[in-house]
């Protein structure tokens, strides 16, 4: 499945970037395990504090105003990573994979939330995703393939 995504923005002398949470680089991990992706991937940040996230450049407004458990914080992040690298295409993943967050208690402990940037229409590409009692590998995989079905249906029609 990454396989086509890879291909695509390689065919269309695009580029991806990923700034994740809840995933810890699990996206990143799967466009690398690709050839050729060293064509199109730019850069991949886990930015699993809230320190991190607004030193990557999500404002602290947004995580004190929605929580860093919300799509304002996901469009941040996938915003800040494409400018961050140039990309055409950011990624930003947070939330929460069945698990207890001391230092954020505002958000449902099975909901994480993905957007994709577009740069060159200015245009953020969402998903809620409620994630399943399984492991927290077979979660991130679940999100990966989400991640992977959104961008096939927002870019690649």
């Amino acid at each position: 499945m990454m396989e086509e995504i890879i291909s695509f923005l390689n065919k269309n002398n695009k580029t991806i970037s990923t700034m994740e949470s809840a995933t810890g680089g699990y996206i990143a991990s799967s466009i690398t395990n690709v050839s050729g992706s060293s064509l199109v991937f730019k850069f991949g940040a886990v930015t699993y504090s809230n320190e991190y996230k607004i030193k990557m450049g999500v404002d602290k407004e947004i995580i004190d105003k929605y929580s860093v458990y919300s799509m304002e914080c996901a469009d941040s992040m996938s915003l800040n990573i494409s400018k961050f690298t140039n990309s055409n295409y950011g990624v930003g993943v947070t939330g929460k994979i069945n698990d207890y967050d001391p230092n954020n208690l505002v958000g449902d402990n099975a909901t994480v939330f993905l957007s994709i940037y577009d740069k060159d229409n200015n245009k953020h590409y969402n998903k809620v995703i409620k994630v399943k009692n399984q492991t927290r590998v077979e979660n991130k995989e679940l999100i990966k393939n989400e991640f992977v079905n959104l961008f096939k249906e927002s870019f690649m029609k």
